[in-house]
């Protein structure tokens, strides 16, 4: 999965619980820039902070070994 393409996922999770990114970043404790920018796939995203707004959102990460 790319960076884009989990940008996309939190966006698209985000809107189908009618969470505004204002509301999101409330409820994870971060500044609305920041989920702007994890939206739009910014690489420079801090993982910690993707990893806690990928959970309040109720989604799963899971890392296959190759």
């Amino acid at each position: 999965m790319t960076v884009k393409e989990i940008g996309e996922t939190v966006r698209k999770s985000r809107k189908e619980q009618d969470l505004t990114q204002p509301q999101l970043a409330m409820v994870c404790g971060t500044g609305v820039r920041f989920i702007v920018d994890l939206e739009a796939g910014k690489e420079t995203c801090q993982i910690g902070k993707v990893l806690n707004v990928i959970q309040m959102l109720g989604l799963k990460v899971s890392v296959d070994q190759r």
